[in-house]
C-alpha cells in the first residue's frame, strides 16, 4: 500500500472508490490551483455518472462487512485513524494552507479537532445499547435495537476540508455505516489525504469513497439512489432546503447544517477582557469564514465605549500575512465571491449610515463598523469575512429581541458575569449552540447544530450517533 508521504506527491488524483483512483475515460483535468502560490499544484481527473455509480455499489457491498463487524474491532479502526491523524498533522496542515488558504496555525488546531472526532466516535461505537422494556404480558419480551441507517451519502464545503468529512465519516463508520463523500471542487485534496488514512488504518475498501466531478451529476446520484439511506451535508440554507425535498422522494434520513449569522452579546456587567478574547476567536478565526463566527455584535450602552476601545486595540494587533507562518492570525481569501461579497456589506453599511472605525483595504484584513441597524445586508446576511459590525442596546431584553432577529439559529455567544443573566439568555435564545463568556465552542464531545433555517440533526456529542441508526422494536411471545 502506498504511504501516505509518497500519496500526496503525486501530481494527478482521481476518485477515490472502492480503495482506488478511478477516473472516467474521458474529461478534462480539474486543475488545482492554490490561493497561496497561485499555481496550480495538482490535477484531478473527474468522475462521471458511472464512477459515482460504481461509488455507491462499493459502498452498497462494503456495508455488508463492515456493519457486521463488531464495535469493538470498529472502535479501534477509529482509534487508529485518530493517531495517523495526529502522526501525519503537518502534512495535512500544509496540504489545507496550500489547498485554501487557511493560517498554519488554524489548520494545525483543524486536524486535532478531525482526530478529536474519530477518538470520541471510537468510544460512541463501543457504547451502542439496546433498550429493554418492561412487558404487561408475563409471556413476552420486548427490546429495542439499533442498526446502521446504511450508505450514506455526504457534501462538504472548503473552509474546513478536513474535519467536516471527519465528524460525519467518524460517526458513520463508528454506527456500521459506509460513506461516499462529494467534497468542495475547491479542497479536493485534504479530503483524499482523510479517505487514504482510513484505508492504512483498515477500513475495508469501498467504505469511505470520496468522488469529485460535476456537482449536479454527483448530487443527482445520491438523491435519486435508494441505496444511498442518509444524507449529511453542510453548506448554504438554499441547498440545504433543495436536498430536504428531493431526499422524500426516496424517504432518506437528512442531517444538514445550514447557514448560520450568529448574534454575539456584550451586557454591562462583563469582563471586559473575557469579552474582548472571547469577541476575538469568534470573530475572527479562519478569517471569519465559519458558520459559528459572530456576524452581530450587540454591546450594552453602559460598557460600550469601554469594550469598543479595547476591541479596536486588540484587533489592530492581530496579524495578517503569509499563512506558513505560525504568528500570522488572518490570511488570504480562497474566493473571488467572497471577496465581492465583503466589500458589498461594507459599502452597503456605510451608505447606509454606519461608521468604519477600523479600515482596510483587503477584503480578508480586519474592519471594525459601528452605528449598525437592521436595514443593512450585514445585519441579516451572513458576510463570512472578518468585518466585526457593532451595535449599541440598552436593556437586556432589547438584546436578546435583537440577537433573534434572524432566520438563522445555529450559534450565539453571551458575555456577562450574571448568573440570572446568563439564565435568561439561555432561555430565550433561538440557537443550537450558545456559547457563555466561550467563544469556541465546538467540540467532539457536545452536540453541534442549528434551529430555524440553520438545519436539523446534530453532528458529534452524545447523540451524533443516532443520526446513523435505526430503531428496531421486537416483541418475543414466549
Amino acid at each position: 500500500m502506498v504511504s501516505l508521504e509518497k500519496y500526496v506527491l503525486q501530481e494527478e488524483f482521481a476518485s477515490f472508490i472502492n480503495g482506488q483512483q478511478v477516473a472516467k475515460s474521458s474529461g478534462e483535468p480539474i486543475e488545482q490551483v492554490s490561493p497561496l502560490t497561485k499555481k496550480m499544484w495538482k490535477t484531478v481527473l473527474p468522475a462521471g455518472v458511472g464512477e459515482t455509480g460504481f461509488a455507491v455499489s462499493s459502498a452498497q457491498q462494503a456495508f455488508k462487512q463492515w456493519s457486521k463487524t463488531p464495535s469493538p474491532l470498529r472502535a479501534k479502526v477509529l482509534r487508529d485513524i485518530a493517531n495517523l491523524l495526529m502522526e501525519h498533522k503537518e502534512l495535512l496542515a500544509n496540504t489545507i494552507t496550500l489547498e485554501m488558504g487557511k493560517p498554519i496555525k488554524e489548520s494545525h488546531a483543524e486536524i486535532v479537532y478531525s482526530a478529536s472526532y474519530f477518538s470520541w466516535f471510537a468510544g460512541e461505537a463501543e457504547r451502542i445499547y439496546g433498550t429493554s422494556i418492561p412487558s404487561q404480558f408475563p409471556n413476552k419480551s420486548l427490546k429495542i435495537i439499533h442498526e446502521p441507517v446504511g450508505v450514506c451519502g455526504f457534501i462538504t464545503p472548503w473552509n474546513f476540508p478536513i474535519a467536516m468529512p471527519a465528524r460525519k465519516v467518524a460517526a458513520a463508520l463508528a454506527a456500521g455505516c459506509t460513506t461516499i463523500i462529494k467534497p468542495s471542487p475547491e479542497t479536493p485534496i485534504s479530503m483524499f489525504l482523510l479517505a487514504k488514512i482510513c484505508q492504512i488504518a483498515g477500513v475495508p475498501d469501498g467504505s469511505v469513497n470520496v468522488v469529485v466531478g460535476p456537482e449536479k451529476e454527483i448530487g443527482n446520484i445520491f438523491l435519486d439512489s435508494p441505496v444511498v439511506r442518509k444524507i449529511s451535508f453542510t453548506g448554504s440554507t438554499q441547498v440545504g432546503m433543495y436536498l430536504y425535498r428531493r431526499s422524500a422522494d426516496t424517504m432518506k434520513k437528512l442531517t444538514l447544517e445550514l447557514g448560520g449569522h450568529a448574534p454575539l452579546i456584550v451586557f454591562d456587567d462583563a469582563s471586559i477582557e473575557k469579552a474582548i478574547e472571547g469577541t476575538i476567536i469568534a470573530k475572527f478565526r479562519n478569517t471569519g469564514q465559519t458558520c459559528v463566527c459572530a456576524n452581530r455584535i450587540f454591546v450594552q450602552e453602559g460598557i460600550y465605549d469601554q469594550f469598543l476601545e479595547a476591541f479596536v486595540s486588540a484587533v489592530e494587533r492581530l496579524k495578517v500575512g503569509d499563512p506558513l507562518d505560525e504568528n500570522t492570525d488572518l490570511s488570504i481569501f480562497i474566493h473571488e465571491s467572497a471577496q465581492v461579497k465583503v466589500k458589498d456589506h461594507v459599502e452597503d453599511a456605510l451608505v447606509k449610515g454606519a461608521e468604519a472605525v477600523l479600515m482596510s483595504e483587503q477584503p480578508y484584513e480586519p474592519k471594525i463598523l459601528t452605528g449598525i441597524n437592521p436595514s443593512m445586508k450585514i445585519f441579516t446576511e451572513e458576510t463570512f469575512g472578518p468585518v466585526a459590525p457593532i451595535m449599541k442596546f440598552c436593556s437586556v431584553d432589547e438584546g436578546i429581541t435583537l440577537a433573534n432577529a434572524s432566520e438563522f439559529g445555529l450559534a450565539s455567544y453571551v458575555f456577562t458575569n450574571s448568573m440570572e443573566c446568563a439564565n435568561t439568555a439561555v432561555s430565550r435564545l433561538e440557537y443550537g449552540i450558545i456559547g457563555v463568556n466561550d467563544g469556541l465552542v465546538s467540540t467532539a464531545q457536545a452536540s453541534f447544530g442549528g434551529m430555524k433555517n440553520s438545519g436539523l440533526g446534530r453532528e458529534g456529542g452524545p447523540t451524533g450517533i443516532d443520526e446513523y441508526l435505526l430503531e428496531k422494536y421486537v416483541s418475543i411471545a414466549f
